[in-house]
């Protein structure tokens, strides 16, 4: 090992990288295995969030709940206060606060994600996580729609499994500033129960603890059913490519380290000769070159699985935040089981050509010494001969025909790392339209939401209000479009439940949702349903359905299939379509499209001057529905840096094994009179031609793949996708990325290729 020092550093950083991507593999998919699920049960979320007034029931009786059937633990009460809040003077929504004295409990443990929990008045915790438009830790938010409304400064970030709070306050906060003077005082009561797992569980829970206080002490509750549907909408939508990215990873590792044991019994043919006529047996032979890989293999692994760690950190961060879990962590077996896993690969790889080097003889093994066989390789120096190609680039194309299982070794590893480079850029284009489609961040930039400063608890915004909004839109210069959204649900024939309904006021087709197949509706009576829909009902695009608004029913036609990732059945139509949906008191938001070059924070600003202070309509920017897009995306491009690192290692590797191979003759071309130039050229050549060929299979397999993992995607959150979601690699494009096969190619033979262009002919001989 110590005299081949290059291909020891090779193999353990080979194995480094590939343990490295398993340890992370193996956490983001434990990590999206029933992420909500591990973390309700490490953070102790509610089973149920019971709301009461405090003032109807004396501490007394609030505590001899804990007593009741099936309570296993019980925290609060908390004070509570809902308030109006606005930030950086736009409307900040509706905050429901919760005095609490600390984060954990016996029931939901928030987790402080940054900052500190607040320790006096004017301070708060926020439930979430910083991000566009939102503050930061030592910003203010401003309390409005109470007497002497004051600010509360954010002191950290916090995160509650079941979401029973918007944020968190010191106990004494609520009663002291919060409370709005005239209503009954509020109080928070966490429970966690023996059996709720069902919602017909919950609400026999909820009526025990209701039966248990004096009438009307309850005023409201929060079933831990509606935050775990809320927080794994998305699944599992990253565990394909992961998958896909460690199957690229583990069978390159395999390749290169089967090639770098094949490579060390090749050029030891003549030592393991001389070894075998002074007394090793087979079994010796064997055991030398198992011990020979095992110890930078070694080496590798356990420094990958630090450095799997230490990636794993950032990006189990975001996808905590996506999933909004809280926290999440490697667990201890993927630290164990990658490492271990790596070490049975390599010795694999490595038996086979270590079992031939013991079954040679001596006289065999001297005989051959580290020649190819005769013959092997003459007729393609032949023929770059008649090509006439200059003498350094012909005898570069034509070497890797004399070794011809280690140029397909060092292929197949530049066509993985190509093909991982080419699929990392597909597969990010494609998630990064799935986004765009999802969020309608291009096409709709603006919403007016019912956020505003004149909104409160169950408040319904009157018709004045409503057409108020119309008019601040439609006096804007730079509104393009708007169109007011109308959401309810709905009852279809065969499907289970309320089917969510979604009705436009006004020409929608510029809302850019994507189409799947057919087309958005054009006309009423037409209507546009999500996969889950068809899938939930046996329909398909083009058949007709009843739908049941609660006031009438209709007969629609389906003219197209969106793209909705979900696995609740939606449906998309007008509101002349569905005028049982179409009604003030469903009225869910304005949709907004702007003209070129307008500015959304002006446009926002400027409406929401328009609107007033008492309005409760805001415009807004937010979007929800991408951070599973931004891991992914970010994910995928260390995944790609991962193998197209691991992938150059090998064709360094091939191309160091191929320089020693053939040193004697670099002396002797260099003797000759081959200049340097020359001959870091020849050597460059040497896998030019196999990165070529690479270049050619890694292109449509990458497509093939991208277009598979998308699909795969896709249907871990029950949907079909746009064919515009995988049509990402137009010809010029693909192309270009095909160079990377040529990229990693020359990136790693460059160091090999300088050795060999900087040693005098006596060096290079006496190397030999």
């Amino acid at each position: 090992m110590l005299r081949h020092k290059v291909q020891a550093v090779v193999l353990g950083m080979v194995l480094l990288v590939s343990t490295a991507s398993a340890t992370l593999g193996l956490a983001l998919l434990a990590a999206t295995d029933g992420p909500f699920q591990q973390a309700f049960a490490a953070q102790n979320g509610a089973s149920l969030t019971v709301t009461v007034n405090p003032a109807r029931a004396g501490a007394a009786q609030l505590a001899a709940t804990r007593s009741l059937r099936g309570v296993t633990a019980v925290a609060g009460p908390f004070g509570e206060a809902t308030v109006q809040s606005q930030f950086s003077g736009q409307p900040f929504g509706q905050l429901t606060l919760v005095g609490r004295p600390s984060p954990g409990g016996p029931v939901d443990d928030v987790v402080l994600k940054s900052g500190r929990w607040p320790t006096g008045p004017g301070q708060v915790v926020l439930n979430g996580t910083p991000g566009d438009g939102w503050p930061v830790v030592g910003n203010t938010i401003t309390v409005t729609g109470l007497p002497g409304a004051g600010t509360l400064t954010v002191v950290g970030f916090a995160s509650s499994i079941t979401n029973t709070a918007d944020g968190w306050v010191a106990p004494a906060e609520v009663a002291a500033a919060l409370q709005q003077p005239g209503t009954a005082p509020s109080a928070q009561l966490l429970y966690r129960f023996a059996s709720a797992g069902t919602a017909a569980q919950v609400r026999a829970d909820l009526a025990e603890v209701t039966g248990a206080l004096p009438p009307d002490t309850v005023t409201g509750a929060g079933s831990w059913l509606a935050a775990e549907s809320q927080n794994t909408g998305n699944g599992a939508i990253m565990e394909p490519f992961v998958v896909a990215f460690a199957l690229i990873g583990l069978v390159m590792a395999v390749l290169i380290v089967a090639n770098v044991v094949s490579g060390a019994v090749a050029a030891g043919y003549y030592r393991i000769g001389v070894l075998k006529s002074i007394g090793l047996t087979p079994a010796q032979v064997v055991v030398a070159y198992l011990s020979r890989v095992g110890v930078p293999a070694l080496a590798g692994c356990v420094a990958g699985v630090v450095a799997g760690n230490l990636l794993a950190i950032p990006v189990l961060h975001q996808s905590a935040d996506a999933y909004g879990v809280g926290s999440q962590q490697v667990p201890w077996w993927a630290s164990v089981l990658a490492p271990a896993a790596m070490m049975t690969l390599t010795a694999l790889a490595a038996l086979g050509p270590a079992l031939r080097a013991g079954r040679l003889s001596a006289t065999q093994a001297i005989a051959a010494g580290r020649a190819p066989n005769a013959g092997r390789g003459y007729a393609a120096h032949r023929l770059a001969a008649r090509l006439r190609l200059p003498r350094p680039v012909g005898i570069g194309l034509a070497a890797p025909f004399a070794r011809p299982a280690r140029t397909m070794v060092g292929l197949a590893a530049i066509a993985f790392g190509a093909t991982a480079v080419i699929f990392a850029f597909g597969l990010s284009a494609s998630l990064g339209r799935a986004a765009g489609i999802q969020t309608l961040s291009a096409t709709v930039p603006v919403e007016i939401q019912q956020d505003g400063p004149g909104g409160g608890p169950n408040q319904v915004p009157t018709a004045a209000q409503d057409a108020a909004v119309t008019a601040a839109l439609r006096a804007q210069p730079d509104t393009a479009h708007q169109t007011a959204v109308y959401e309810n649900g709905v009852k279809v024939p065969g499907v289970a439940g309320n089917v969510n309904a979604w009705a436009f006021a006004g020409d929608s087709s510029w809302t850019g949702y994507g189409v799947i197949s057919g087309r958005w509706y054009d006309a009423p009576g037409q209507v546009d349903v999500n996969t889950a829909f068809l899938n939930a009902s046996g329909l398909a695009v083009g058949d007709s359905a009843t739908i049941d608004t609660g006031t009438a029913q209709v007969i629609v036609h389906i003219v197209g299939e969106v793209f909705h990732p979900s696995s609740d059945p939606a449906l998309y139509a007008s509101a002349q379509t569905l005028p049982g949906v179409a009604t003030a008191g469903n009225l869910q938001q304005w949709d907004v499209g702007l003209r070129p070059g307008a500015s959304t924070a002006g446009y926002v600003r400027a409406v929401n001057t328009a609107l007033g202070a008492n309005s409760p309509w805001a415009a807004t920017t937010h979007k929800d529905g991408g951070k599973f897009y931004s891991v992914a995306i970010s994910l995928v491009g260390l995944l790609a840096l991962m193998v197209a690192v691991a992938a150059g290692l090998g064709v360094l590797n091939t191309v160091l094994m191929t320089t020693r191979d053939r040193v004697h003759d670099l002396g002797i071309f260099k003797a000759l009179g081959m200049r340097p130039g020359q001959m870091l050229t020849m050597v460059v050549c040497w896998i030019v031609g196999p990165a070529v060929v690479a270049a050619a299979i890694a292109a449509p397999v990458a497509v093939a793949l991208n277009t598979a993992t998308v699909h795969a995607m896709a249907g871990t959150a029950h949907t079909g996708v746009p064919a515009s979601v995988t049509q990402v690699f137009p010809p010029a494009r693909l192309a270009l990325l095909s160079l990377a096969a040529l990229v990693i190619a020359i990136a790693g033979a460059l160091v090999p290729a300088s050795w060999a262009a900087r040693a005098r002919p006596a060096v290079a001989l006496r190397t030999e």
